[in-house]
Parts: C-alpha cells; structure tokens; sequence
C-alpha cells in the first residue's frame, strides 16, 4: 500500500484558486484533479480526467495524438500541448544489469538517470538539477558546472523511462543523481507527491540525499513525509569536510547534526549518513571514531560508499582491509552500518561520469 502522508499540506504550485492550469504546461506530473480539471477547461466531461491519467502513467503516452479514446477531433486541437516526456540521448548497460541513461529534455538539457536491479528490487537514481552548483571536489557533476533546476515532470519522466526499458515496475527512488535536491525544494517535493500518488510508488521507498542546505532540513521536516532523509556527510570533520565540499563552510558540521536531531524528533525517522570512503583521506580508524563520537546516541544509520574513481582527480577507492576496519569501529561502538558495493562501473555509473564523457566525445 502506498503512503499519502502530508501531502495535502505541500503546495505544488500547479492549480489555481479556480483550478485553471496554463494550456502550455507539461501535462505529466499532474495529478487526477488536476488533470480533470484541465480536460473540462478544454470542454471534455469530468471522466476524461482518469483517462488521461491512465494514458500518462500506466500506458506511458507521449502525446495526446496516441490516446485512442479521446476523439481525433479534439486531439487534432490540442496539437501543442506537451506530455512533457524526454528523449534518450544515450545508454549504457554494465554486466551486472546497471543501466545508466543520458534523457535530453524539451530544451536540449541532458541528464542522468541510473537504473539498478536487484534480485527483488528495481532501483532509480534521480537527478534533480541540470549539473550541481555544489562543486563536491569528488564528484564528476559537480566538474561540469551548474544550469539550472528540474521541473516537477522532468524527475517523474525519469522513473517512467527506467520502468519502460526494464518492462518492470521500479520499486524503490534514490534522489542521488545529479544536483542538490534541497536546492530545488518545490518541484522535488511535488515529483515525489506526483510519484507516490500517480505513480505508485510508496514514500518509504523515496530516499532524498543533501549535503546539508541551512533550513531546508527542517522545512523538509515540516512535511512529515515518510520518505528517508540522507546526508551526504563524507567527513568526520568540519576541517576535512570543507576540503571535500566547499559550501560546508556556510554550514558547520555540528549546525548540520543539530538540524538533523532535530528532525528525526519531529518525523520520528532516523536520518542515513552517506560516507564516502577515500583511500588515505577520510578512511582511517580515528575517521571511524570520530564520526561514531558525533552520532552517539543519534537516531541514525551510517552508509559506507567505497569511491568510485572518476577520471577528472585523483581519489582512489580503499582496499577492502581499510574499508572493513572502519565498519568494525563503527560497531564496535554501537553506530549501525552498512556498506553499499558500487554498481555499473562499467556503465559510467558514478555521478556525472556518463555525460561528461558524452560531451567530451561531442566536442573533441
């Protein structure tokens, strides 16, 4: 069963106060009212609405001109409106069933998009800007500059691509492709509404990763959605921190954690730290044993990433004994813990890496 959560409470920006939607707007994304709202303002009755709708998210239409049960006439006329589907501009698949996806948008932006099966799961990777103006010293899409933020169906396009190559439905959303999803608050909240509504998609399964924007946490906590907080932590130090992602210097690291406590006391859910492991840099015993001093007694879990090495700097990922010893002091000091295996290295899977090749390619 799906969660509906709060969603009465988030705005979405879509519907007027007399429910009049601009005839120019991308149709996916919307939900039933809104869409039977913007069939009647076009002079069809009320039930067209949950046609429309089935056509958009379960049949995967692209234009009106394929929804056979509308009259010729009347979808003749609506010759301009836009579904607001992408394109794809590339593929890659890697040998354990990744697939990473370049989607060019309606205004020839490219983005990424990362499909992960699993034995029981299909697992997507979001993006939720064009670029990242973040500048992680780490991250390949941090390298390639910042363009601007996704709308609403732009991020529900990119959950309806991977089910219709994989023939399945896509089980779990990871907002951890490209961008900072808490600098694009409006429209990542309305797409994860659109997701968990329209889509079907449970909130528990919609994990939202941030490197920590001031305030953004707490007003995501206001929403009391049950999907998962992530923070891109990386660090066991403000000093070291700063070093990996330059904006932390806006944002102390214990100003970070307070926030963060702050909303596992008012959602009730524990908060995911993403740790990034590089060799020789954050992956040392006393790394371990810091970050457990900053968790104790925090409603929280910690995901160990061994790094995937990106041609554009010189991280390496740590061997395995390294890698092993921070999880046993991690445990050893009661913080739970997991390490996530990269996956598609192959398919250029890490953050950035399939377009920044792409364009090089295009421009060399």
């Amino acid at each position: 069963m799906t969660s509906t959560g709060s969603f009465d409470s988030i705005h979405t920006a879509i519907a007027t106060s007399d429910t009049t939607i601009a005839p120019s707007l991308p149709l996916l994304g919307l939900s039933l009212a809104e869409l039977t709202a913007w069939v009647q303002q076009q002079g069809q009755p009320a039930y067209r609405g949950k046609q429309l709708h089935q056509w958009i998210y379960q049949q995967g239409a692209r234009s009106l001109s394929e929804m056979s049960v509308f009259p010729k006439q009347w979808r003749a006329e609506q010759s301009e409106v836009v579904i607001g589907r992408s394109s794809l501009h590339y593929r890659s698949q890697a040998a354990d069933g990744t697939v990473k996806f370049l989607l060019r948008l309606l205004d020839g932006q490219i983005i990424e998009t990362v499909g992960i099966p699993t034995e029981k799961r299909l697992t997507v990777c979001v993006s939720s800007q064009v670029g990242c103006p973040m500048a992680c010293d780490f991250c390949a899409t941090g390298k390639g500059g910042f363009q601007r933020n996704l709308q609403r169906h732009e991020i529900v396009d990119q959950v309806l691509t991977v089910q219709e190559d994989f023939g399945q439905r896509v089980s779990n959303i990871v907002f951890m492709g490209m961008g900072e999803p808490l600098l694009n608050v409006d429209h990542v909240l309305g797409a994860v509404r659109s997701l968990n509504l329209d889509v079907g998609i449970g909130q528990r399964a919609i994990t939202i990763s941030t490197v920590g924007i001031p305030g953004r946490i707490l007003r995501l906590a206001q929403h009391q959605l049950q999907a998962t907080l992530a923070i891109s932590l990386h660090a066991s130090n403000q000093t070291l921190r700063e070093t990996l992602i330059p904006s932390a210097h806006q944002y102390p690291l214990e100003a970070l954690l307070d926030e963060c406590r702050e909303y596992v006391k008012i959602t009730g859910r524990r908060v995911t730290f993403e740790y990034i492991l590089l060799a020789g840099l954050n992956d040392g015993i006393q790394h371990a044993e810091e970050l457990a001093g900053h968790l104790r007694g925090f409603q929280s879990h910690v995901n160990l990433i061994p790094y995937n090495p990106i041609s554009e700097v010189d991280y390496q990922r740590p061997d395995e004994q390294r890698i092993q010893a921070f999880v046993t002091t991690l445990k050893k000091r009661h913080i739970a813990v997991s390490v996530r295996r990269p996956r598609g290295l192959e398919a250029d899977a890490a953050c950035g890496q399939l377009r920044a090749s792409q364009i090089k390619a295009a421009i060399a």
